[in-house]
């Protein structure tokens, strides 16, 4: 049995015949059964596109939405061998919105298959996928140019789109191209070389995947183990468990915790089948070590040059969401098994699929890639993704949904430990906070323009000021005459606007105030960035509840007016979301009470929570 393993990527526009050419190929090998080529039959007349031949494509189109459609929606991995070798074969989507499932696949391969429909040649789509197939850190491609006999199997044609790519190459970085001319339906080149075209004298498609070289840059790199588990399964056994990211290990071998530094011996190798006397790339272990360190869940353990911790990376990422990725929001970001707060602090370019010119922008739509700075909420140990693809890539995570949004790979690390120190004073919270006899808090007053945010918080601290009380009121409007007055009101300048309102609030909940904060803040998101910038207990949202037919009645400024009659843009609660907060600590409905009355229903929590006695 071969031991070598070819990980595979297909990719390609829609149409271009992906599936149809794995299933050629897993044909031509003699891997399908008996069974499966008669459903292949029966589902062919079904489902077929090919008349009265069977349609490869069906054999890995195995949604029923897939081939009602004739598209591939999902990736499809298939599993082959040869005498020379064995491959997982991933079909991947071509459709522009499914690009996330390309990346997906891309993230393991060794080998792209870029498949171009010698009628269309080298479309928007086969750029992007060649792009993120490069970005990735895929350095061979195949191009398979695929429906020759659609064009009369002419050279010309093929020498035109392999002088098209050639271009595009250039832009791409370092890549090992073999492109073959084909016919995916009809096994032209596929396993065999084509009678039909006679002028081609290269590789097949078969040959040229069991002549590739598999990426083993990862053996070659220092030893790096992200911690998956710690085991312990009683007081006699400790064992770090993972997936070695790079490098090899043995017993004997000084490790350290790239964390905190602490290092160790490796004494035992285990696995399932018994110990080991070294683990290399991708090979999933339990080391014991020769005594105990601090490690757990999303540590590296390393040996050699310490990767390095940083807190702010510069990156690629690939943006998958319906919504638009901004400056200023934060998400989960998780890097091998750490899972940390990211916030996204600059977009400067987008790639552009035509020309892979770099485009300025300020933000990221679906489907786009992007260079995109993050800070990060703790330093962690990281290494850029064409040093380590598991040290290196990341995905976003939306922190409400939970939903991935994007994926990314570090280009570059900075700040970390080493750059930056948090100054120690001797006056700090607590001590101001005892010197005003209060506890700090932000009250986030959050709701519709005219929903009576700024009444009920102006109420609010006149109570508190003849109490003596030491506080700060922070007016959505009265911001934007100096902190933000540079900003506007599209989506990516609200959520800048209340990013740095958050962190005036933390400022001044360490001075020691009882900070009272009145701002539409549309974005549950937002809100819950400016609550995870203080202390737990020290956020108290209040929802300001007014129908939006009352405050449109109200309209005290004459926004609503202006905003139904197009004249103000992206106005909250007419074309602009307002997502209501689904726990606020305080909830004040308006219609069923006066201000002067909502103001002591707010007065009355606070004592109820001791920020006041």
């Amino acid at each position: 049995m071969p031991d070598s393993l070819l990980r595979v990527l297909t990719c390609g526009s829609v149409d271009d015949g992906k599936s149809t050419l794995i299933g050629r190929l897993l044909f031509e090998c003699g891997t399908i059964p008996d069974d499966v080529m008669a459903a292949l039959e029966r589902d062919s007349k079904r489902f077929g596109t090919t008349g009265d031949n069977i349609d490869y494509a069906l054999l890995v189109d195995g949604l029923a939405a897939e081939r009602e459609q004739g598209v591939t929606i999902d990736v499809a991995y298939r599993f082959f061998e040869t005498e020379r070798r064995r491959f997982i074969l991933a079909d991947t989507p071509g459709h522009h919105q499914y690009t996330r499932n390309m990346v997906t696949g891309a993230s393991t391969a060794d080998v792209a298959i870029l498949l171009v429909d010698a009628r269309k040649g080298l479309l928007v789509q086969t750029r992007r996928h060649a792009a993120i197939a490069s970005l990735l850190g895929i350095k061979q491609v195949v191009l398979a140019v695929n429906k020759m006999d659609l064009v009369g199997y002419d050279q010309a044609v093929f020498d035109r789109i392999v002088t098209d790519f050639d271009a595009l190459r250039e832009r791409l970085g370092p890549l090992s191209v073999t492109a073959i001319p084909m016919v995916a339906r009809d096994g032209d080149n596929v396993t065999k070389h084509s009678k039909h075209m006679p002028w081609y004298k290269g590789t097949t498609l078969l040959e040229a995947l069991e002549n590739a070289e598999p990426d083993d840059a990862a053996v070659d790199h220092a030893f790096r183990l992200p911690v998956q588990y710690v085991n312990r399964p009683d007081h006699t056994f400790r064992g770090y468990c993972g997936t070695v990211a790079s490098g090899v290990v043995r017993p004997g071998d000084e490790i350290s915790n790239a964390t905190t530094g602490i290092g160790a011996l490796v004494s035992r190798i285990v696995t399932m089948d018994g110990d080991l006397k070294e683990a290399r790339a991708g090979q999933a272990v339990t080391l014991v070590l020769d005594r105990e360190i601090d490690a757990s869940r999303g540590d590296v353990i390393s040996s050699g040059p310490t990767p390095r911790k940083a807190d702010q990376i510069d990156t690629w990422v690939v943006w998958m969401d319906e919504t638009p990725l901004f400056r200023g929001r934060a998400y989960q970001l998780m890097l091998g098994t750490r899972l940390v707060i990211a916030t996204i602090t600059d977009i400067t370019m987008r790639l552009d699929m035509d020309t892979l010119d770099e485009i300025p922008v300020r933000e990221l739509h679906m489907n786009e890639i992007g260079r995109v700075s993050i800070s990060l909420a703790q330093p962690m140990a990281c290494e850029p993704y064409q040093q380590s693809r598991d040290l290196g890539g990341f995905i976003l995570v939306d922190r409400l949904t939970r939903g991935t949004v994007g994926a990314g790979m570090i280009t570059a690390l900075k700040g970390g430990h080493a750059d930056i120190h948090w100054h120690k004073l001797d006056v700090d919270k607590k001590a101001r906070s005892e010197l005003n006899h209060q506890r700090p808090a932000v009250l986030w007053f959050t709701g519709l323009s005219g929903a009576g945010k700024s009444t009920i918080a102006n109420l609010v601290e006149k109570r508190l000021h003849a109490q003596g009380r030491h506080t700060m009121i922070l007016d959505g409007d009265n911001v934007r005459h100096g902190l933000n007055r540079d900003l506007g009101f599209s989506e990516a300048d609200r959520v800048e606007n209340i990013r740095r309102v958050a962190e005036v609030a933390k400022l001044f909940v360490d001075a020691g105030l009882i900070v009272l904060v009145s701002f539409i803040s549309p974005y549950r998101a937002e809100r819950m960035l400016a609550r995870e910038a203080v202390e737990e207990g020290e956020f108290i949202e209040i929802f300001v509840d007014t129908p939006v037919e009352e405050c449109r009645r109200r309209d005290p400024k004459g926004l609503y007016q202006k905003a139904d009659a197009g004249q103000l843009r992206n106005f909250t609660g007419v074309d602009a979301p307002y997502e209501a907060p689904l726990e606020p600590e305080i909830h004040l409905h308006t219609m069923s009470g006066t201000p002067e009355a909502l103001a002591e229903d707010v007065f009355r929590a606070l004592r109820e929570r001791g920020v006041i006695d």
